[in-house]
């Protein structure tokens, strides 16, 4: 019993430090002794690497590899195969960020994902638009983050609708929204006001930005739910968190953003052709295909 507790606490302090890098070495601080011509050492505290910056952020941790690519790559002439790699390195010259320029050569990617995701294996979600967006927050946040304060602001709009329901209290649509904003916003204030309890320092940098796109989330999730069901409500949900968590994976691959950067012109017309035949299947879902198997059989 003593060894199966043992191997638990292991196996959670294994997950603890894997999926907290970014606090850990943040906070990590390893003291190094200093070699000394006396017998007596003296330490000296040495911070801990701190880990990659996201990728939406302009900092030097991500913008000096990308632009470290540009500048070892060898270039052909301009025409005709390379006219987007020379623009990329005129509007980086120019002070355009590298990491802009590479989510926005991902963005079509994660858009083809989302849609094969769609035609190919069934996944539904609330569209095209939110699960990218969701995705980016998820690399601006962190994807624990961004699930628990969108768990937050799902509870909190439901909350809201409950006793809109409750006190039979109806407004219009807009003016509906501004109320839910406002409870989000106060729940999202409530948490950052709790940090010194919490300690959870990754909240610290959350922005608007993930917070609005979040809250935006959650109102289509409170429309489905008015519209049909709670449960249908759940179910897209997931399905568009799912499609946000494979797109964040796209985002975050290094040898995606390394492709991206170095091969635009590749990737942005293998984005139109896997679009357009995309767009031509008419086949069964494989979800349909697991669903109707016994029928197919039959």
């Amino acid at each position: 019993m003593r060894k199966l507790i043992l191997v638990v606490v292991l196996v959670l302090a294994f997950l603890a430090t894997s999926l907290f890098p970014s606090s850990r070495s943040v906070l990590a601080k390893t003291i190094t002794p200093i070699p000394s011509p006396t017998p007596t050492p003296t330490p000296s505290l040495t911070a801990a690497p701190t880990p990659p910056a996201p990728l939406t952020e302009k900092t030097e941790a991500t913008l000096g590899p990308l632009e470290l690519l540009l500048k070892n790559q060898k270039l052909g002439p301009k025409l005709p195969w390379n006219p987007v790699k020379y623009a990329i390195r005129g509007a980086v010259a120019a002070g355009v960020p590298a990491n802009t320029i590479v989510l926005l050569l991902l963005l079509p990617v994660v858009a083809m994902v989302i849609a094969a995701s769609r035609h190919l294996i069934g996944l539904r979600g609330f569209g095209i638009f939110l699960p990218a967006a969701l995705s980016v927050v998820f690399v601006a946040t962190g994807p624990i983050v961004g699930i628990a304060l969108f768990l937050l602001i799902i509870a909190i709009s439901t909350l809201i609708r409950t006793i809109f329901r409750t006190f039979k209290f109806k407004l219009q649509y807009l003016p509906r929204a501004a109320l839910l904003l406002w409870a989000v916003s106060l729940a999202v204030l409530g948490v950052l006001f709790l940090m010194p309890l919490i300690k959870w320092p990754i909240l610290v940098g959350v922005s608007i930005f993930p917070i609005l796109i979040l809250t935006l989330l959650a109102e289509d999730f409170t429309r489905v739910q008015l519209g049909k069901s709670a449960k249908t409500a759940i179910s897209l949900t997931t399905e568009t968190i799912i499609l946000a968590l494979l797109s964040y994976l796209v985002l975050t691959l290094k040898f995606v953003q390394t492709f991206a950067l170095l091969n635009p012109e590749i990737i942005l017309i293998s984005i139109i052709v896997v679009d357009i035949l995309l767009g031509r299947y008419v086949g069964l879902r494989i979800l349909e295909i697991v669903r109707f198997r016994k029928l197919i059989k039959s």
